[in-house]
């Protein structure tokens, strides 16, 4: 087994500590730090409570430690506004959770291979990933003329920095839609649900396509679910996609896998599992070149 990809993690909330579990579970992860603000919050407790070495000086940590080659930024957009160029002139790769973006988008089941020599890794929103690959699939087969995707998510799972970053989300998953679902126009909506108990993350995506063929779109939504589920397992539809007229709609339903987060979190989950996802190929990818490096 080659050596572990040493990794960082910057903003101990919901995220960074659900992000936090997965990576301690990954042979190809080494978590080095978790870096906070607030000293003696409850996310960095919770990382030295697990063995993990934390700090409540921000970035400058991380940005000290030669031996940290990857960053996971869990914060806000602002925030990694400012991180961004730092990591990059410290020489370390971001993986942006974040709606800031700044590097290249990344869904991992539509475009994993394309970047990985980006310094910047930006992960769209938690709605992006749910359902960018989805209008990725209709496009396969058709020409996407506008897509719309409503996000719906439990209010419980919605922190200060989700709602913070609404405005964030919106335009940045719209933007997604037609940069990497292959959309010409996109528009995205999120909705706050306050029931009791919480309910599980539900994406609906509307398409117009030229022509509507329903078999070829029917079997590519359904191959491209599965290759969601490689790295999240609670990646469904909900009910087959409907194809009527030039309109295509899907409706899938995300389940988190409980490792922090209430499996009712699917909104978190499933962008944690990208990340986590993303740094694993990152880990493959370096171990092929110094094999191939050392073989040289």
């Amino acid at each position: 087994m080659p050596r572990k990809l040493n990794v960082a993690i910057i903003g101990p909330g919901n995220i960074g500590t659900d992000l936090l579990y997965k990576a301690m579970r990954s042979p190809w992860l080494e978590v080095k730090l978790v870096a906070g603000i607030i000293p003696g919050s409850e996310g960095l407790l919770r990382a030295e409570a697990l063995g993990v070495p934390t700090t409540d000086r921000g970035i400058d940590p991380i940005l000290e430690d030669p031996r940290i080659e990857v960053v996971f930024d869990a914060t806000g957009a602002k925030s990694h506004l400012r991180h961004a160029p730092l990591l990059r002139e410290a020489g370390k790769t971001a993986i942006d959770l974040t709606p800031a973006a700044v590097g290249p988008y990344v869904v991992p089941a539509v475009n994993m291979e394309e970047h990985l020599q980006a310094p910047n890794i930006n992960l769209v929103t938690c709605g992006g990933q749910a359902t960018v690959p989805m209008v990725a699939a209709v496009s396969r087969v058709a020409r996407v003329e506008y897509a719309e995707i409503v996000a719906t998510i439990a209010s419980a799972s919605a922190g200060p920095g989700t709602r913070q970053n609404i405005d964030e989300f919106t335009q940045t998953t719209a933007t997604a839609l037609c940069r990497l679902g292959g959309a010409e126009r996109g528009k995205a909506i999120i909705i706050l649900n306050p029931a009791e108990p919480p309910i599980l993350m539900r994406n609906t995506v509307y398409t117009l396509v030229d022509r509507a063929e329903p078999e070829p779109i029917v079997a590519s939504i359904e191959a491209m679910v599965r290759s969601v589920q490689h790295y999240v397992p609670g990646y469904c539809l909900k009910f087959p996609p409907l194809v009527e007229g030039n309109k295509v709609i899907t409706m899938v339903e995300v389940t988190g896998a409980g490792h922090y987060l209430p499996v009712y979190a699917g909104n978190l989950d499933i962008i944690t599992a990208a990340a986590v996802g993303v740094a694993e190929r990152l880990a493959m990818h370096r171990a092929r070149r110094e094999e191939v490096e050392s073989r040289a």
